[in-house]
């Protein structure tokens, strides 16, 4: 029989893109008792966690539930449920995960008309009010909430205005903001919007938090052709996570990782909306200060508090501090991202990881390494 080396992973202050550190009480729920996917205790855990990410994306959607996958896995829910082949789509692109967006509707048949804006820039009101205008038989408009590859913070509202009077249906990608900054599904009238566990939720990478508006679930209904995806066809999955006749078996759900999302969100949930938005808000500013005054200048204008996006000075190799920061401080920050790629260093602020003990050790392990 084979040795194999025990698993003993070092312990990281995790301050990248994501995963964020996951705490001692959401690690121990992975350890519970695995039930099965149709136990009526199982269940009632599952209804707990759904209603929670309905407190936590602040809607009343009762088609909200947990993708099995990552935060991907939800933006290709929303798009394979919502477009059809020749559909015509209209998707906000200033970053890596707007571009995801455009290909996921490509890949399921749609013509998709794109609104650009620069790597850091957010897609203005009168950019996507000129495509609406341009494009007027589009069904669909995708639009990225937390551009994490470049730290940009959308504005929402009045681009929901404008795709709602337009008769258009309006899906968001909130994978880096929920959580960590407000996101009003209802108020905004979000009609589809995904998200993932391994950010501002300080869940271990493995689920989707998805919703879906009943305007959402009409347009599902009248469609004229199977969804392309088994896997995440929601005519089926809403029969087992809102089947009011009975649970009906699609997959087996990952029972463990909803314990741990569960126990994520109550958490969220204990400290209150509110004030978790304000400990993000004023740890950012902490960490903003501190890394302007070591002569670091920030990308977007409009940044988020969770996913703060800085250029790499002239000079330095931000990959040789990146790895002196991970094997003399076990702190792992991320690089760059396409047109960034050894040009910024991006730093999560999300979740049980936005504390100012660690935009403290991170600011002086900074200093040092750029020395």
């Amino acid at each position: 029989m084979s040795d194999y080396a025990a698993l003993n992973p070092r312990e990281r202050i995790l301050m990248g893109p994501g995963p964020s550190t996951v705490p001692s009480r959401v690690l121990r729920a992975l350890g519970a008792p695995t039930l099965g996917h149709l136990d009526p205790q199982y269940i009632g855990y599952m209804d707990d966690a759904c209603q929670m990410m309905r407190d936590v994306f602040q809607t009343e959607n009762l088609l909200t539930f947990p993708v099995s996958g990552t935060g991907m896995a939800g933006m290709e829910t929303v798009v394979v449920n919502l477009v059809e082949p020749g559909d015509e789509v209209i998707v906000g692109i200033n970053g890596v995960f707007g571009g995801r967006m455009k290909d996921n509707m490509e890949r399921a048949g749609a013509t998709v008309h794109v609104v650009e804006a620069a790597w850091g820039d957010v897609i203005s009101d009168e950019a996507m009010a000129k495509a609406i205008s341009q494009h007027p038989n589009a069904k669909l408009v995708g639009i990225v909430h937390a551009e994490t590859s470049t730290g940009a913070h959308q504005p929402l509202e009045e681009i929901s205005k404008l795709v709602h009077d337009a008769g258009m249906l309006l899906a968001v990608d909130t994978v880096t903001s929920l959580g960590g900054h407000e996101v009003k599904v209802d108020q905004w009238q979000i009609d589809a919007v995904y998200s993932g566990t391994q950010k501002c939720l300080s869940c271990p990478p493995g689920l989707s938090p998805v919703s879906f508006s009943p305007r959402a679930i009409e347009r599902m209904e009248a469609r004229t052709t199977k969804v392309k995806s088994w896997y995440l066809d929601v005519s089926m999955l809403k029969n087992y996570y809102i089947g009011a006749g009975g649970r009906a078996y699609h997959h087996t759900a990952p029972i463990n990782m909803v314990y741990a999302l569960r126990e994520a969100l109550a958490i969220v949930l204990e400290e209150g909306l509110e004030n978790r938005f304000a400990r993000h808000k004023q740890v950012h500013e902490m960490l903003r200060s501190g890394l302007e005054e070591l002569g670091l200048k920030y990308v977007p204008e409009h940044s988020l508090h969770t996913l703060n996006c800085v250029m790499v000075p002239t000079g330095v190799d931000e990959a040789a501090v990146r790895k002196r920061l991970l094997e003399e401080y076990d702190l792992e920050i991320g690089g760059g991202l396409g047109e960034f790629a050894g040009k910024a260093w991006r730093i999560g602020l999300m979740g049980h990881g936005a504390t100012r003990r660690n935009v403290q050790t991170l600011l002086a392990a900074l200093k040092d390494c750029m020395n």
